[in-house]
């Protein structure tokens, strides 16, 4: 290296376990040992997968509510030639979780940047539910709003999967079966741990199941898509009466809702306004 040349660490993203301690890759392993600092959404939480592994490396706390911050810092150490490992709680780090603004950081200041394979609550999720996995979308945590969630839901053009509360799933489940009874949907809970279980069925069998038994631990929902024509009038029109109550305009609401529907934008929005004949 000519004195001129300044020295160039990395960025590593390392996924980790999502429940099951030995979940992890022989080689993230050995990144997390020869990394100078790895950054970590809780301190605790990982000390405990380090000290099952015996690796010694500092920790430093990256979350959202000092995020910015702590990226800056971190790519100015990347810069002065420091390996930066990157992991959350569990799985693929940015899924739901910190670490963008660090991740852009690094590729803004031209730094290099590794992404590890490993584990992933979503992909073991769409595999285990046995819906279909040829065509599938991901839309994180469910929105509280519910006109937000069934437009997600009547959308379902493809499998559907998202991060639900445990205490709203009763009630998310209770909206699908409105919407479409027949719908076939899984509920992943607690994925690699000892208490995990896959429940698979529709839309109302799973509603009737978790109306009557508390869902506990770390959930992932999957919804099948719709069948085409399946939407009735009566749903659709529903949907859009949410859709035009949170703010969305009319008309394009009602365009869009045929779209996805099969049925007709104008006797959608004429239903809407009172006056079908």
């Amino acid at each position: 290296m000519t004195p001129t040349e300044a020295p160039v660490g990395r960025l590593l993203v390392c996924p980790t376990p999502i429940g099951n301690l030995e979940d992890i890759t022989l080689r993230t392993l050995r990144e997390l040992g020869d990394a100078d600092v790895i950054a970590c959404e809780d301190t605790r939480r990982t000390r405990i997968l380090l000290e099952r592994y015996e690796i010694q490396t500092r920790l430093l706390s990256l979350h959202e509510h000092n995020e910015a911050a702590r990226a800056r810092e971190l790519v100015s150490r990347i810069a002065r030639g420091e390996t930066v490992a990157l992991v959350s709680d569990a799985g693929m780090p940015l899924i739901s979780d910190p670490g963008y603004e660090l991740l852009r950081g690094a590729l803004r200041a031209e730094l290099p940047v590794e992404v590890l394979p490993g584990p992933s609550a979503v992909l073991t999720a769409l595999v285990a539910s046995g819906l279909s996995a040829s065509s599938w979308r991901f839309v994180g945590f469910l929105p509280r709003a519910r006109a937000e969630r069934r437009s997600i839901f009547a959308e379902a053009t493809e499998t559907v999967i998202a991060f639900e509360s445990p205490r709203r799933l009763a009630a998310t489940l209770a909206e699908l079966a409105e919407l479409d009874p027949e719908r076939p949907v899984a509920v992943c809970r607690e994925l690699t741990k000892i208490h995990e279980e896959v429940s698979r069925g529709t839309a109302a069998d799973l509603a009737g199941k978790f109306a009557a038994q508390e869902a506990r631990g770390e959930i992932v929902l999957l919804c099948g898509p719709a069948e085409a024509g399946g939407a009735s009038r009566e749903q659709a029109l529903e949907t859009l009466r949410e859709l035009v109550a949170a703010g969305a305009r009319a008309r394009p609401a009602a365009t869009a809702l045929a779209r996805l529907t099969g049925l007709k934008a104008n006797e959608l929005y004429r239903g809407l306004v009172g006056t079908d004949k």
